[in-house]
Order: structure tokens, then sequence, then C-alpha cells
């Protein structure tokens, strides 16, 4: 996915200047598509320039303008022609899992340290998702549209950071079992 592929989809949800988008990223589409505020505002030009957004100056008191951007009717059928794309099947990958492959060849003990702040911090953010899901989406039996589909995503991410956060618990266990050592947690 580029990035131009979120931005259409969070433009779609509510127009918005560059600033306003880069503060949305950071409190939902950043969960599972991060970008930097410059990234944002590059890639925001570039559509502008292919004409998938169309921007718009709006005069602020006190302050400069800002431009507010919308999604344009190539922006959408960009946007479609994404959707109906096949996606990557994601798999496990990262430093972690090739560090627990090689644990015989390190020290056990720092590893699990690793580990475990691993799981802390998925614990974390475990909860911030259910806490979401608990403030935003009381309803979910009653949600359709762009609510149901915000909710979905919410959901995957829920069961990614539950699984992930077992999955350390098992790392520490069996880690903890093979060294004789009481179990993590």
């Amino acid at each position: 996915m580029a990035l131009e592929h979120a931005i259409l989809v969070a433009l779609t949800e509510h127009s918005g200047s560059g600033y306003e988008l880069a503060r949305r990223f950071d409190k939902s589409i950043g969960y599972f598509w991060s970008a930097t505020h410059q990234q944002i505002y590059r890639v925001l030009k570039r559509m502008d320039e292919a004409g998938w957004v169309d921007g718009e100056a709006v005069a602020q008191d006190g302050r400069p303008d800002k431009k507010v951007y919308r999604v344009s009717e190539s922006g959408r059928a960009e946007l479609s022609r994404w959707i109906a794309e096949p996606a990557e099947i994601g798999v496990l990958r990262g430093e972690l899992a090739v560090k627990i492959r090689g644990a015989a060849h390190g020290d056990i003990d720092a590893l699990c340290t690793e580990v475990a702040r691993h799981r802390d911090t998925h614990a974390e953010r475990l909860d911030l998702y259910r806490l979401m899901e608990k403030h935003d989406f009381s309803a979910p039996e009653q949600l359709s549209g762009t609510e149901l589909h915000q909710y979905l995503v919410l959901r995957g991410g829920i069961r990614v950071e539950e699984g992930f956060t077992q999955w350390c618990d098992e790392v520490l266990n069996a880690l903890g079992n093979s060294q004789g050592r009481p179990t993590q947690r």
C-alpha cells in the first residue's frame, strides 16, 4: 500500500488540511500505517498535482491560510481500483522472531527481557484498542458504512495484539522452562 491510498481513505472519511490529516494519522490510521507529518505534506502535494485531491485555500483569523483537501473523482476512481487489487499476504516477519530462532546462541535472560518488553508494549496497545472500542463503538451491532469499517479494522488490531501478547507469554514460558527457571508472568 502506498501512503497515497491511506490518505485517500482518510480524506473520504473527512476532508482536512495536511496538519489535520497528520493529527488523525497519529490517533487512528497511524496504528497500522505510519507516516511523518513531512511525508503526508509531500504526498498531498503529489496527489494534488496528479488530480487525486482538490485543495481549497481557507482563510484563518490571525494565522496563515490553510489548504483543505477533498478526494476528487479521479482520486475516488484510484481508491476504487486499489481496493479491488489483491493485497500482499502478511507474514510474521521481525527482528524479534529471528532473535528467538537464534536463542541457543545468545543470552537467554537478555532475550527474555526483550520478549517481555515487546509483550508489555503490545499489552498496552491492546488496552488502548479496547478502550477505543468501548468509547467509540459501544453498540457494534448497530454499525454500518464507514463506522462499521473502522470498527472492523479496530477489531483486527485487537485480535493481532491479543495474539502477539499471548505468543510472547508462550515464548517466555518455553524459554523459562528450557532453562529450569520458573515460568514468566
